[in-house]
C-alpha cells in the first residue's frame, strides 16, 4: 500500500508496462484507483434547518451549501436540497441512485440536520415532520437503510455517506427512543460510511458559520492528493482536540482502492530508494514524537502520516497522553443486538505483571509440536517484558524481541481499534546479525467464532500478506493470518504463517491458546 500511494503522486514512465516482477502486484492494484480518478462524479448533498416543529437548526444550511461548492470544485455533479420535505429527500434519494446506476459514477451522499435512531435503523428527520409516537418515525422520516440498498443496487464503483445528523433527538418531550445519536452500520461493499460523532453519541451544531464537523472535512477535502480514509482521519483528530473528546467522528470503511477529492494529475513509480528514503523520514519522526511522550508532537506524526505506518500505536500513545491531560473521550455506543453490524472492538492494553498465556505451537509443515508459556514481569510506559525479558511487546502488543531473539524495528502488526474492513500497512527490519525488511498490507476482513483448546472466543480475523526482502537474496512471500478477541484476551488467539519462496512452501506455522490467566 505504501508503494502503491507512492504511484499516486507523480507520472507513470512510458515504460510502465515492463515494471519490474517485484512491482508487479503494486501496478495491479492501482489499476483500480486510476479507474476510481476516470469516473464520473454524483453527489446528493440535502441540508434542514428550517425545521417546522421543533427548533430550527443553526447550520446545517450552510454546511450543505459549503459542501455542494466544495464538491462542485472538486469535479462532481452535484444536486442540492435545503430544508427538504420527505417527499423532496425521497425524490431525490431516488434520483441519486438512478444516476449512479446509469453513469457507474463515483457517488456521494451528505445530509446535515436532525437524525434519530429506532430499533437498530436511523433515520433522517426531514422538516415538516411531527412525531408524537414511535410509529411514526418510519411513516414521516427517511430511512437511511432505503439508501443504502438503493446504491447496493446501483452497482457502482464507489460510494461515499457523511451523515452529521447526531444532534439531539429534538422530539424527546413526544418520542421516547432508547439510543441517543445514530445507530452503528457496517459499510456496504465499495463503500465509506461516516458519522460526525461515535454511534450513540451527540454531534455539536457549532456556534459558528458551520458544525464542526463539517467545518474540519471542508478544510481537509481541500487537501490536494489527500487519500480519502486519510481526509478522513484528519477531520477525527481534529473534531476531537476542538472538543476535547466530547465528539470523535466515526467511520466504517469496505473500500478496496483509494479516491482523492483532487486526485494527483499523474502516476509514477518512484524508485526503491525513493520510497525507502520517505519510509525512514517517517520512522524518524515518529520514533522522536514516540520517545517524547508529548502529544503535540504525536499530533504532528497523525497529521502528516494519518494512515502511516505507526498510527495505529502513536494514536494509542496520544490517547494516553490526552487522557492524563484530562480528556474524557467517548465511545461508540455497545453493539449487542444490533443486525446492521458486525460490531466494533477497542484493544485492552492494559497489560499486568502475572497476565499468563500458553500456547500450543506446532510446524504444520514438519508436524512438529511444543507448548509455550509466556508470563508478564514487567510494564513500563514503552515495553511489557515476557520472561524476564526473553520477549518484549510495545504498549499495544507489537513484537519487538520475539522468543527466539530476534529484535525489530518499530512496526504495528496489532490495531487499536477493531471492525471489520479496516486496513493498514507495517514496514518493519528484522535484525538478527544482518537486516531483512518486512513489508505487509493487513485487514480485518471478518469477525467470526474460534474455537481453540482455551475455549471459544467471538474473533476479528486479521489477514495480512506481503514479503520479507533481505539483501541479494530472493523476496520470501508472507502470508499471515491473526484471530483476536481484543476486549476479552490481550494476546491472540491464534495466529498462523505460510512463507513462500518461489511459490513453494517453506514454512508453516500455527499457534493457538491453551490458557490464559489476566489480572
Amino acid at each position: 500500500m505504501l508503494t502503491r500511494r507512492r504511484l499516486l503522486q507523480g507520472g507513470i514512465a512510458a515504460g510502465s508496462l515492463f515494471l519490474p516482477a517485484s512491482f508487479a502486484w503494486v501496478w495491479a492494484q492501482s489499476d483500480g484507483a486510476t479507474r476510481l480518478m476516470r469516473a464520473p462524479k454524483v453527489a446528493l448533498v440535502i441540508g434542514n434547518s428550517a425545521y417546522r416543529n421543533v427548533e430550527t437548526l443553526l447550520n446545517p444550511g450552510n454546511d450543505a451549501r459549503a459542501i455542494a461548492a466544495a464538491l462542485a470544485a472538486a469535479g462532481f455533479a452535484v444536486t442540492t436540497v435545503l430544508d427538504g420535505s420527505r417527499e423532496r429527500m425521497l425524490e431525490a434519494m431516488r434520483a441519486h441512485v438512478d444516476a449512479l446506476a446509469a453513469r457507474k459514477a463515483v457517488g456521494l451522499f451528505y445530509f446535515a440536520g436532525h437524525g434519530l435512531q429506532l430499533a437498530w435503523r436511523n433515520y433522517l428527520v426531514p422538516v415538516e415532520a411531527a412525531l408524537g409516537k414511535v410509529e411514526d418515525v418510519p411513516a414521516r422520516c427517511v430511512d437511511v437503510g432505503e439508501l443504502i440498498g438503493g446504491i447496493k443496487r446501483a452497482a457502482n464503483p464507489m460510494n461515499v455517506i457523511i451523515l452529521d445528523a447526531c444532534r439531539d433527538n429534538p422530539f424527546a418531550r413526544e418520542l421516547r427512543v432508547e439510543a441517543r445519536g445514530l445507530s452503528q452500520m457496517d459499510a456496504p461493499p465499495g463503500t465509506l460510511l461516516a458519522y460526525a460523532t461515535a454511534p450513540g453519541n451527540l454531534a455539536s451544531d457549532g456556534g459558528g458559520a458551520h458544525g464542526l464537523y463539517t467545518e474540519n472535512l471542508l478544510r481537509e477535502m481541500a487537501v490536494r492528493e489527500a487519500p480519502i480514509e486519510d481526509v478522513f482521519k484528519r477531520v477525527r483528530l481534529g473534531v476531537r482536540l476542538a472538543s476535547r473528546g466530547a465528539q470523535i467522528p466515526w467511520e466504517s470503511t469496505s473500500l478496496e482502492e483509494d479516491f482523492h477529492f483532487y486526485p494527483p494529475e499523474k502516476l509514477v513509480l518512484l524508485s526503491r530508494e525513493q520510497v525507502d528514503h520517505a519510509f525512514l523520514k517517517e520512522r524518524t519522526l515518529f520514533e522522536a514524537a514516540r520517545d517524547s511522550a508529548d502529544v503535540v508532537r504525536l499530533q504532528e506524526y497523525l497529521r502528516l502520516y494519518p494512515s502511516g505506518h505507526y498510527a495505529e500505536i502513536a494514536q494509542l500513545l496520544l490517547d494516553r497522553g490526552l487522557a492524563a491531560q484530562g480528556e474524557k473521550r467517548v465511545e461508540a455506543a455497545p453493539t449487542a443486538g444490533n443486525p446492521n453490524t458486525l460490531g466494533s472492538a477497542r484493544a485492552d492494553t492494559l497489560f499486568k505483571v502475572g497476565d499468563h498465556y500458553r500456547y500450543r505451537l506446532r510446524d504444520l509443515r514438519l508436524g512438529k509440536e511444543r507448548e509455550l508459556s509466556q508470563r508478564v514481569t514487567a510494564v513500563s510506559n514503552h515495553e511489557v517484558s515476557f520472561n524476564n525479558g526473553r520477549a518484549l511487546l510495545d504498549p499495544l502488543g507489537n513484537v519487538i524481541v520475539n522468543r527466539d531473539g530476534l529484535r525489530f524495528t518499530p512496526r504495528q502488526d496489532v490495531p487499536l481499534d477493531y471492525v471489520v474492513g479496516k486496513r493498514w500497512t507495517t514496514r518493519y527490519d528484522v535484525i538478527a546479525g544482518g537486516t531483512g525488511t518486512v513489508e505487509l498490507d493487513l485487514r480485518i476482513v471478518a469477525r467470526e467464532p474460534l474455537t481453540v483448546p482455551a475455549g471459544t472466543f467471538d474473533c476479528f480475523r486479521i489477514e495480512a500478506r506481503g514479503n520479507n526482502t533481505v539483501m541479494f537474496r530472493p523476496p520470501v512471500e508472507i502470508t499471515l493470518t491473526f484471530w483476536r478477541a481484543p476486549e476479552i484476551v490481550r494476546r491472540p488467539i491464534a495466529f498462523e504463517e505460510k512463507r513462500y519462496l518461489n511459490q513453494q512452501v517453506v514454512s508453516w506455522q500455527r499457534q493457538d491458546l491453551l490458557s490464559f490467566k489476566q489480572g
